[in-house]
């Protein structure tokens, strides 16, 4: 997101595990490396050389992939929220602002396909901003209801719907993980996201358990903070990028 605005820059090529950056560009080399240089994560320039390879292809089939994870991400958000309200549970409440925020990567995921948009900090800003607002109304509501005398969330609702989750993002993880595009940033990101959705998914349906075992429901409150607490620091990390 640096390197937005060089005209110069034709195409990004990241080898995420080995920590390295191939740019492709026409010129303007001094501007490159200082923008790099500046986001002070100890870089280096290690070579320059002339390439022959001027074209480069949309990358449709990674466009096709995010689409599909994003419309799954975006339906569970839905359902998780409207069965959360209806069961009163907040850990399912919680967990479909994690799958809208998820949504949001990936509308920023299929922004960066194909090279670098500014129009993409925008969004960034604009998801952020958005997540941190829901999350702060989520934790007042859990402070709500640890102070109040709330009826306890149902917990099979919880568990069946949070299954289902589980599913959803096993078959997203699955998608991400098969494509040919997987080492690139903006694919690695997303498939970390998704890896710290199953985790989540496995801590609803628990707190589903310990709700029934302790007849209880503040091992739904404690689940539907820690999420939101996810939530605001996914948001923060999105914001940052969008400076």
């Amino acid at each position: 997101m640096k390197l937005d605005g060089i005209a110069s820059v034709e195409n990004l090529d990241f080898d995420i595990p080995n920590r390295k950056l191939t740019v492709f560009h026409n010129g303007q080399i001094d501007q490159i490396e200082k923008s790099i240089l500046e986001l002070n994560l100890g870089g280096r320039k290690l070579k320059s050389e002339r390439t022959d390879q001027t074209e480069f292809k949309e990358h449709t089939n990674q466009r096709r992939l995010l689409w599909a994870v994003l419309a799954i991400n975006f339906a569970f958000f839905i359902i998780e929220m409207t069965t959360g309200l209806i069961s009163k549970s907040m850990g399912l409440v919680a967990d479909s602002l994690d799958m809208l925020a998820d949504s949001f990567v990936y509308g920023i995921s299929l922004l960066a396909v194909g090279g670098t948009l500014t129009r993409k900090k925008r969004i960034a800003k604009l998801a952020g901003y958005f997540q941190i607002t829901l999350a702060v109304i989520g934790f007042v509501e859990v402070l709500r209801r640890f102070l109040g005398a709330e009826k306890l969330p149902d917990f099979t609702t919880m568990i069946f719907v949070s299954v289902l989750a589980l599913i959803a993002n096993g078959v997203c993880l699955h998608l991400l993980q098969k494509s040919k595009s997987k080492e690139e940033a903006h694919m690695k990101a997303s498939m970390i996201f998704t890896s710290n959705d199953v985790i989540i998914n496995l801590g609803v349906i628990v707190a589903g358990l310990m709700v029934n075992w302790l007849n209880s429901n503040k091992p739904d409150l404690i689940i539907g903070t820690i999420v939101f607490v996810l939530v605001i620091q996914g948001a923060i990390r999105i914001l940052k990028l969008g400076k």
